[in-house]
């Protein structure tokens, strides 16, 4: 049996500093194979640098995932090329930098793939998630049976029609982008399992991680604003699942974790 631990999205300063702090423990409970993250807001909220990546991978990260924001450091492209643990949305035009999945060995040497994708509903217009993730797959269970998807999408109808329409095909699908953890974890018919999406791990007292008081003001007088991270207590929201030797999803759960002190 594998167990892989799938960290939300992690909101800048805050929530690597819950990372630190809470991670440890829950290391110690659940005793994962394996560890990825979405660090596309992990630089400052919006974004990764090289810096910031490997203070998450000496916090115990094997992969990192991203998604729309994964452009906004400018330093990601020094660096994105050359360590295959980080992988952007695999639906950007061929020719982007990066790659969007990758193969890891877990803690038992079993691999793993990890494929990232991006929606279209309210977001970007880049290539179809459907077909990109029809080619990805093909590639990728000639390497391994295990295979994970971030789907860092808007639309809780684009992430449950991605769900089943690769149910079966690929091990489980973790949404994430909208930075508040769902109650829908399930394993759908198939073996593959799902959340729509798997929170953040951030700031508690915040809009999806940003201070209340920025985000208030852009809605009642829709102006520019300098959004900021919120301070105070953090959260760290993720999901565990238990994965059979065929790569099927045998058990999936939510985590909600918060700082104390």
């Amino acid at each position: 049996m594998l167990r892989i631990l799938f960290i939300g999205d992690i909101c800048g300063r805050p929530g690597r500093r819950c990372l630190e702090a809470l991670l440890p423990k829950l290391k110690a409970e659940l005793v994962p194979d394996l560890i990825i993250g979405n660090a596309e807001n992990a630089a400052g909220g919006n974004g990764l640098t090289r810096e910031v990546a490997g203070e998450l991978f000496s916090l115990g990260l094997d992969v990192l995932t991203t998604g729309n924001h994964v452009w906004d450091k400018a330093e990601i492209l020094e660096f994105i090329d050359t360590d295959p643990r980080i992988i952007r949305p695999a639906n950007y035009p061929q020719g982007t930098p990066g790659k969007g999945w990758t193969t890891v060995k877990a803690a038992d040497g079993v691999a793993v793939g990890v494929l990232n994708l991006a929606g279209r509903v309210f977001m970007a217009d880049l290539d179809c998630p459907f077909q990109v993730a029809d080619q990805s797959l093909l590639k990728l269970r000639e390497l391994t049976p295990v295979i994970l998807v971030d789907f860092h999408a808007e639309a809780t109808s684009e992430k449950q029609a991605l769900a089943w329409y690769l149910d079966g095909r690929c091990t489980a699908i973790f949404g994430t982008h909208t930075h508040v953890q769902t109650a829908d974890s399930r394993i759908l018919p198939g073996g593959t399992a799902y959340i729509t999406d798997t929170g953040m791990t951030g700031p508690r007292d915040s809009v999806i991680g940003v201070r209340s008081d920025l985000v208030i003001e852009r809605f009642r007088k829709q102006m520019p604003v300098r959004f900021e991270p919120a301070k105070g207590p953090a959260i760290l929201n993720a999901v565990w699942v238990d994965i059979d030797h065929k790569g099927s999803a045998v058990k999936m759960e939510a985590v909600w974790r918060e700082e104390t002190g």
